[in-house]
């Protein structure tokens, strides 16, 4: 699929696929655009798979991502979107925490960070800034990567513990925090148990946890701020 180099929103009705597993938040949002003339929900993803079957067959300009899918990670699905469907933008609208995904969504290959609760002005603004190709982010994220010199590829080392964590040691920390064990894990990201236990002690070594079940306790109450 072949995208004008002019913004859809401004030369046509923009053609938005929504990604999100839960029907209520959808539902929401395709409220929430209904009254815009210029943009169209052309179709609905509850998980990541049903999202790539979508896009081959609707053809949307622009992708509204929740990065919490029950099939995929969000960050790779990103990833995924963006090698197999060039021409398409991504916009994430998540409950997750900005100082820890927006960077790695960006670095993925969307075109912005929103985080659900944003007014309707907010998200419009969003979503037409990707949609001409622009990025979209918070102003404190701005302040923040400009703060540490991100621009330039030199991202300073003072940043929450967290978001430390490179994007495969997330995964596992995330699968930790939603009550998986290694073999679980190592199922889910097809990965062998022995990788996992691996990537377990990379993680307690840079959150400075002492042992197994210090990492199961904090990753349980981190993923409780994520919902």
């Amino acid at each position: 699929m072949s995208m004008p180099d002019s913004s859809p929103a401004l030369t046509a009705t923009a053609r938005i696929l929504l990604v999100d597993d839960h029907p209520v938040v959808r539902g929401g949002v395709r409220a929430l655009l209904a009254d815009e003339p210029d943009i169209l929900v052309c179709g609905e993803a509850g998980t990541g798979r049903e999202a790539i079957q979508l896009l081959g067959t609707l053809n949307p300009d622009l992708v509204l991502l929740d990065l919490s899918l029950p099939d995929m990670d969000g960050i790779e699905l990103i990833k995924d979107i963006r090698a197999r469907f060039p021409d398409v933008r991504v916009l994430v609208l998540s409950l997750r925490d900005e100082a820890v995904y927006a960077e790695r969504a960006l670095h993925a290959g969307a075109l912005g960070f929103l985080t659900k609760g944003k007014p309707r002005p907010e998200i419009l603004h969003a979503i037409r800034k990707a949609l001409e190709g622009h990025v979209y982010v918070s102003q404190d994220l701005a302040d923040r990567v400009i703060g540490r010199g991100l621009v330039g590829g030199h991202p300073d080392a003072v940043t929450p513990a967290v978001s430390e964590l490179s994007d495969r040691e997330l995964q596992v920390f995330t699968a930790i925090g939603q009550g998986l064990g290694p073999r679980e894990i190592a199922e889910k990201l097809h990965l062998s148990p022995r990788t996992i236990e691996t990537y377990r002690a990379h993680i307690r070594r840079k959150l400075h946890l002492d042992d197994a079940a210090a990492l199961r306790h904090y990753a349980v109450e981190w993923m409780r701020t994520q919902e």
